[in-house]
């Protein structure tokens, strides 16, 4: 199964491997044809009604498989305001093609009874403008199928109108005798819940694409209709490769407030000043909105003096030590994620006072460098995100050695077997993250980010991330990102690139380059549809 959410970062992920969402719709709306002929014989009346999101767009697609129907294709608002490009350009295919379309701007053709359609434009010498016609909900009078393909999957809440209407309509006509089928998921259903805050189509047949979605199961086994999942060609790499659509959930509310999208503390330093410091400076690079380090006093100086930006919290001595944890968990108490690990040094006592940290802590936290040893032994009520390369990674116990899927497969492994609730990020030529259920390789970074720090800033960005994101996706996110802007530095700075040249380049890094932005900004609210 696959969530709504998850499906549209798949489906641009697959766009950024070379698949054409025009290629994607062109089959789903294949897929909707070959259902139609499931449920009717030639010369069938078809009805397609259709909304201005790509949900739309499949069945526009569709209508022209369907050569031997009669064939009516009804859109739901004006065709200048259909919003992909994907779908405007299959609207327009069916002008070409001479196929039979109607545009209903409001919700008056659908009511029985009301004559009042002027507002609607047809072509074709169409006559279901009259009265007659209106009584028997117009656009789908005498329809022996109608084609349900008014919203997609993105949308959640009531239906408004003349959505709400339509499908009042589509579900008498399903009581009169037609053959209602589905496009993706029942307008008005959440495809996750499978809920509907008001009305919804009630369909004899959904036919979805690319995998089932959760709610669409429930649905279908309380009101026993069938569901047919299309392969729609959408490559297994979109899900197991990171790419850019899962940066989706990164999009910031208008009305955001400081703290929102995340504060979060570094603990670090002792022996090095600056790992701890190139931690915090890529966590609000990478979107955190308050980041604060929990140094040693002997070294606070020299890390404020790196970043003004920086909210540095002093602890007294050298290095952390058992009498000092106590000062460590009191200030991590109010964060949303701990970054634990970059520059400590790997003392005998700093070790045991990570191990006291992670015994005593219940956050979220990212280990990092030499405290990653310690995740496969340590008790913990903490959500880990561990960090370790290839070495780090032998040194916890685990097996780093061959190709990216042989490395896969054993660090997934290992995370299953860990009694912490822990992700792994470990890096190399491919980056593996692992929960010990779902793996996802990165395939960012190049061999001049061999150089010292960038593990620490992708704890940083790692830590930013699972401040506003689950463990796993922030962390595969991190991985991306990281690797992404090694790569652009790499462009100016080739093997001479160093961590630092990393920072500047982290906020572009987590940006799409198809939307302009790191997400959405949340799902719609029924207007209109998508897949």
């Amino acid at each position: 199964m696959i969530t709504a959410d998850r499906m549209a970062e798949v489906d641009r992920n697959a766009a950024a491997l070379g698949v054409p969402r025009a290629k994607l719709m062109e089959s789903s709306g294949n897929a909707v044809a070959r259902v139609v002929r499931e449920h009717a014989e030639p010369g069938a009346s078809v009805t397609l009604l259709c909304g201005r999101g790509n949900n739309g767009g499949d069945a526009f697609v569709a209508a022209r498989f369907l050569d031997e129907f009669d064939v009516r294709v009804v859109l739901l608002g004006r065709p200048e305001t259909i919003s992909t490009e994907i779908a405007r350009d299959n609207w327009a295919a069916l002008q070409t093609a001479e196929i039979q379309t109607r545009q209903v701007r409001d919700g008056s053709a659908f009511r029985p009874g009301d004559s009042s359609v002027g507002t609607d434009t047809e072509r074709d010498g169409d006559t279901s403008g009259s009265a007659d016609a209106a009584e028997s909900d117009g656009p789908l009078a005498d329809a022996d199928v109608v084609v349900d393909a008014l919203l997609g999957t993105g949308v959640t809440g009531a239906l408004r109108e003349p959505a709400a209407t339509a499908a009042r309509a589509v579900n008498r006509a399903g009581e009169r005798g037609a053959t209602v089928l589905s496009v993706d998921v029942p307008s008005g259903v959440d495809a996750d819940t499978g809920e509907s805050a008001g009305v919804a189509v009630e369909p004899d047949a959904v036919v979805t694409f690319h995998d089932t979605k959760p709610g669409l199961r429930e649905r279908a086994a309380a009101d026993e209709f069938a569901v047919t999942v299309a392969d729609i060609g959408i490559p297994e790499a979109a899900e197991r490769f990171v790419g850019p659509g899962d940066l989706r959930p990164l999009g910031r509310r208008r009305d955001s407030h400081k703290g929102d999208h995340g504060e979060v503390l570094v603990v670090g330093g002792g022996p090095y000043t600056g790992a701890p410091t190139l931690a915090a400076r890529a966590a609000l690079r990478a979107g955190a909105d308050l980041v604060r380090v929990a140094v040693p006093a002997s070294i606070a100086r020299e890390v404020q003096g790196f970043d003004e930006s920086l909210i540095v919290r002093p602890y007294d001595g050298d290095r952390i030590g058992s009498e000092t944890v106590e000062t460590v968990l009191d200030l991590a108490e109010e964060q949303d994620t701990v970054v634990l690990g970059p520059g400590l040094g790997d003392a005998p006592e700093t070790l045991t006072a990570v191990e006291t940290f992670l015994d005593r802590y219940d956050g979220t936290a990212v280990v990092d460098a030499e405290a990653t040893r310690l995740v496969p032994e340590v008790t913990t009520d903490a959500t880990l995100v561990c960090t370790p390369h290839r070495g780090e990674f032998a040194a916890m116990g685990g097996d780093p050695s061959g190709d990216w899927e042989t490395r896969a497969a054993a660090v997934e492994s290992f995370a299953a077997g860990l009694d912490a609730d822990a992700t792994l990020v470990v890096t190399g030529p491919e980056d593996v993250i692992s929960d010990g259920e779902t793996t996802r390789i990165s395939r960012t970074g190049n061999p001049s980010m061999t150089v010292g720090g960038t593990g620490d800033v992708l704890a940083g960005v790692a830590g930013a991330l699972t401040a506003v994101v689950d463990p796993a996706r922030g962390a595969s996110l991190a991985a991306w990102a990281t690797g992404r802007a090694g790569d652009t530095a790499a462009e100016t700075y080739g093997d001479g690139l160093v961590a630092t040249d990393l920072l500047p380049v982290l906020p572009s890094a987590l940006r799409d380059d198809e939307t302009g932005s790191g997400g959405t900004g949340g799902r719609s609210d029924g207007s209109e549809g998508g897949r």
